[in-house]
């Protein structure tokens, strides 16, 4: 019967500490997320819509010169302005061959800004809210040092990814332009 009672009680704590946990982000960083996602918005609304849409048509031009701001830039912009996964939108601009690069590269950085512009993709916060809880425990002074370099991390990698898929895409793209499948 002590064993059915202790079952139990660990059973309920399971629940007692995910209440907590909920509580702890009811009062801080849900409220963070809500504010930041307002202000995006309204910064879109004071440079205007068009604006915003004109820079994405800008980025997509073509040529060699407009690979990094397409892949790092134009993503950049798309997943913090608009957010996971409307950020995806912004491929519209695009021509049809740069989309499916446009594509890794914004799903590809939608978690290394997570840590410092929180708003950008809230189903990944928790992954980075439990990385940055382990990394307080063991040295707090660095949890922010780490966001920073996630973010200029994953911009390298979304330039890599967006170049390789580039490369692999046009590659397939003219075998089968050549009577290929």
């Amino acid at each position: 019967m002590d064993a059915l009672v202790a079952g139990a009680e660990a059973f309920i704590q399971v629940f007692r500490t995910a209440a907590d946990v909920f509580v702890g982000f009811t009062t801080g960083i849900i409220p963070i997320v809500v504010v930041f996602l307002t202000a995006v918005n309204a910064v879109v609304k004071f440079i205007g819509e068009e604006r915003v849409e004109g820079f994405a048509k800008w980025a997509s031009q073509e040529g060699w010169m407009y690979v990094p701001v397409r892949y790092t830039l134009l993503a950049f912009v798309a997943v913090f302005m608009l957010t996971n996964p409307v950020c995806y939108t912004f491929g519209t601009f695009l021509p049809e061959k740069n989309k499916p690069a446009f594509y890794d590269a914004a799903v590809s950085f939608v978690h290394p800004i997570t840590g410092i512009f929180p708003h950008a993709n809230g189903g990944e916060l928790f992954v980075w809210l439990g990385i940055a809880a382990g990394v307080e425990i063991v040295a707090p002074d660095m949890v922010t040092a780490l966001a920073v370099r996630y973010l200029l991390a994953g911009l390298v990698v979304i330039l890599i990814r967006g170049i390789v898929t580039d490369i692999i895409f046009s590659m397939m793209w003219k075998s089968r332009q050549g009577g290929g499948a």
